[in-house]
């Protein structure tokens, strides 16, 4: 555990914090983080780039109106996007011995792996990787771990040749005020698992205190050991994992963390998009038809309270002015310049897309209407299917050891009839392949002679079972006399 009174966050993980927290802001998107993000950047961090987009400095004698700048949700798109391209299938899990396959198949719906997966990868892509944690509560899930997610820049991991040994997590509880905080820390390393509770300053760990001292840590004290600050998990390995999003940290390239997907970096085309889009709706809010009246068109309301025209009246007197063609009205009408900010907005996206290592094709900006072959699609999506493969081996390599470990808690805390086993992890990111695609690859084997008639039928179903598969290719067979027996057989010379 960090030594009381340390500078808080860690010093060496404040620039990677600072990188991972401006991704999750522009993750999430709101406009009042984004602003605050901006008026850091020019005030409080030394930059000095003028700011765009949100968070506009304005005269203070200027007249105060309402901020009608607009977001695109690009990047929430692109995490989204790339969750949904790795894990939109739930990859194939199986373990060498049976009893231990069962057991895995059963808990994989129990402690619904799918859904966390789908959740983790999308935050990693943004913030640059996800932990993967195990822990237990008995009073809560009774029969079996719990997996869950823990966010990078709340983890201060410690590595030794590349391998992560230990990793600590916190949080901040709720409780102080603005001068005093309390953090929960939480190490976990081979067999054990300790927690703490600090309470501090915005900047400073500062002291230890029981565990008690909070409603939110005082309930982990019936699961602690003798020492009262500890646990002892009854396996060797470390209960939580790391999945880097990619790899290597351009900006830290000696850190063990992975890059964002907007690590390109790409936030200034992120502000750039924001600012199109601002503009096209203003020209649509300025494009609103605006009547240019005489005085004697205007209503008073009252000494001192000036005048306002109805633009909802229909009905008038007739009014002491000189004849005009027009009844004295000037209308003012100004263009929509759609054309120039459609086509700016989908270069703008096409170009973030591309720097984040996606094919235009999977946001929909390319094709057009017209129909495309299967070839023409599978080349315009080439970029995302590489990205996507890239990834998988991250989460191919970091998975099995999460599942495994999760085996060993079960057989340590709650007494698993089963044997441990590191399990493979195979994805089908062939999975969204196209009728026509797989039509034409199987035509193009069969006229080379290279393809039975049973592969034929595994690669259009692969789910089939094999009794399933048996049933189809006798079927085939037999509708196209290919199965039938050669006369020569059956009457021998």
């Amino acid at each position: 555990m960090p030594a009381p009174g340390s500078a808080w966050p860690p010093p060496r993980m404040a620039a990677v914090y600072r990188e991972m927290r401006r991704d999750a802001m522009w993750y999430a998107g709101d406009p009042d983080r984004l602003a605050a993000l901006a008026d850091r950047r020019e005030h409080g961090s030394g930059h000095s780039r003028t700011r765009r987009g949100f968070g506009r400095q304005q005269p203070a004698d200027f007249p105060r109106k309402r901020e009608r700048r607009l977001h695109v949700p690009l990047p929430g798109d692109i995490a989204t996007k790339s969750a949904n391209l790795l894990f939109a299938d739930m990859p194939t899990i199986t373990a060498p011995n049976k009893a231990t396959n069962v057991f895995l198949g059963d808990a994989l719906d129990t402690m619904h792996l799918h859904e966390l997966l789908l959740g983790a990868a999308e935050q990693a892509a943004a913030v640059s990787g996800i932990f993967l944690r195990l822990t237990w509560d008995k009073d809560i899930v009774p029969d079996r771990p719990i997996p869950t997610t823990m966010q990078p820049d709340n983890a201060i991991p410690e590595h030794a040749f590349g391998v992560m040994r230990a990793v600590t997590f916190w949080r901040e509880l709720d409780g102080g005020d603005t001068q005093t905080v309390f953090r929960h820390l939480e190490r976990h390393e081979p067999g054990r698992i300790e927690h703490a509770l600090y309470e501090g300053t915005p900047d400073n760990l500062g002291r230890t205190v029981p565990l008690t001292e909070h409603t939110d840590t005082e309930a982990l004290i019936g699961s602690l050991g003798p020492d009262g600050v500890s646990v002892e998990t009854g396996i060797r390995m470390l209960t939580a994992h790391y999945v880097p999003n990619m790899t290597p940290n351009r900006l830290h390239r000696s850190s063990p963390y992975g890059r964002s997907d907007y690590a390109a970096p790409i936030h200034d085309q992120f502000a750039a998009l924001d600012d199109v889009w601002t503009s096209w709706m203003r020209d649509i809010r300025l494009a609103r038809a605006r009547l240019v009246v005489p005085d004697g068109y205007l209503t008073s309301l009252g000494p001192g309270q000036g005048a306002a025209w109805d633009d909802d009246r229909e009905v008038y007197s007739g009014l002491n002015m000189p004849p005009t063609d027009n009844g004295g009205l000037t209308l003012a009408q100004f263009k929509i310049r759609v054309d120039e900010h459609q086509r700016t907005a989908e270069a703008l996206t096409r170009k973030a897309v591309e720097s984040a290592g996606y094919s235009a094709q999977s946001f929909g900006l390319e094709g057009g209407g017209q129909a495309l072959t299967a070839t023409e699609v599978d080349a315009r999506d080439e970029d995302s299917t590489v990205t996507t493969k890239k990834k998988a081996g991250y989460w191919k390599s970091r998975l099995p050891d999460f599942l495994w470990a999760y085996q060993l808690l079960a057989v340590a805390q709650f007494g698993a009839k089963i044997i441990p086993e590191r399990p493979t992890v195979e994805f089908r990111l062939d999975a969204a392949e196209s009728e026509q695609s797989k039509a034409t690859t199987l035509e193009l084997y069969a006229r080379a002679g290279a393809v039975s008639t049973a592969t034929k039928v595994k690669y259009r179903s692969p789910d089939m079972p094999q009794e399933d598969v048996d049933a189809e290719v006798a079927a085939i067979l037999a509708e196209t006399g290919a199965g039938a027996p050669d006369p020569g057989d059956t009457y021998p010379m």
